[in-house]
């Protein structure tokens, strides 16, 4: 579905259940047109090790399986997206910023990863419309925000993305953390953005459950430092995210660091805050885990909701 620019647009009514009818009021003509179709699930994935899924390993399949299960993710969605939006965990402003540029180019943030990796080409438009459809929501929802016209795509957004929709022609808008890292503010950044899901539109956090990337580091050379800690973290997030009740779940990711080994999965957590967006945006849908891995010694999970 192509948005029109949202200075004519009001959005009225949403339906939480798999279907949902979206009542769209333009407001120049005041002629309302409604549209039915399958509410999107939100995810939260893991997004590797910098190239990771494109270059040489050993063992030859240390990211196999997280491959294979990005490549899944269409199936799994059960429908092909009309955008994505999409929060990273390598983009903090001070304000939630919203990127809108038509044609992002690509920011290769890794260091240190061969040369081939900086020729990867993921050429997907941005789209100036969904990011001002972004922009009436978190405002509404009294969420401070701004665009961000230069910035490229960062490589929590085009490394998984080119495993999980190769053609690379959805149109993507990215979405930043906010630098402060409050967990209760990002989840209410997802509640506003939840309306998206009735519009054909797949809100994907890309990050990693566990993110100590010193003891994985030192897992490389032989270390299980990070083995116990990303067992319990997972455990208990996986617990949190598929059994307890919406409210109970909120609390608990909001405390997210009274969990078993918080800190050692995440010594800072913007690699987790992407799960609050998702999460916020999820409404009462519960959480199903769809990929749990172990990568250098650490556990790491992708979930879906809805």
């Amino acid at each position: 579905m192509q948005i029109p620019a949202c200075t004519g647009l009001t959005i009225v009514g949403h339906s939480g259940q798999s279907t949902g009818s979206v009542n769209i009021i333009n407001n120049r003509d005041l002629s309302p047109v409604t549209l039915t179709m399958s509410i999107m699930p939100t995810l939260f994935i893991p997004h590797g090790g910098g190239p990771c899924f494109f270059m040489e390993w050993d063992p030859r399949d240390t990211w196999d399986r997280m491959a294979a299960y990005l490549r899944g993710i269409p199936t799994d969605t059960g429908r092909r997206p009309d955008a994505i939006v999409l929060i990273s965990g390598h983009w903090e402003e001070e304000f939630v910023t919203i990127q809108n540029n038509p044609s992002p180019p690509l920011l290769f943030d890794y260091y240190g990863f061969p040369e081939s990796t900086y020729q990867i080409e993921y050429p997907a438009p941005g789209s100036i419309e969904y990011a001002e459809r972004i922009s009436v929501l978190l405002g509404q929802a009294g969420i401070a925000s701004k665009f961000e016209a230069e910035r490229g795509f960062d490589h929590g957004v085009f490394i998984p993305l080119k495993i999980a929709y190769p053609e690379a022609d959805i149109p993507i808008v990215q979405v930043s953390l906010r630098v402060d890292l409050d967990p209760a503010a990002h989840f209410e950044i997802g509640e506003a953005l939840q309306p998206l899901r009735n519009e054909g539109v797949l809100i994907l956090g890309s990050g990693m459950t566990y993110h100590n990337m010193q003891t994985m580091m030192k897992n490389m050379r032989g270390s299980h430092d990070a083995t116990r800690a990303s067992e319990l973290f997972d455990a208990w997030l996986t617990e949190v995210l598929t059994t307890i009740d919406p409210e109970a779940r909120e609390r608990a990711l909001v405390e997210w660091e009274r969990a078993p080994a918080a800190r050692m999965a995440h010594p800072r957590e913007e690699h987790l805050l992407p799960l609050h967006v998702v999460v916020g945006a999820a409404g009462p849908d519960k959480g199903r885990k769809m990929l749990q891995d172990t990568v250098l010694g650490a556990v790491q999970s992708a979930f879906q909701f809805g």
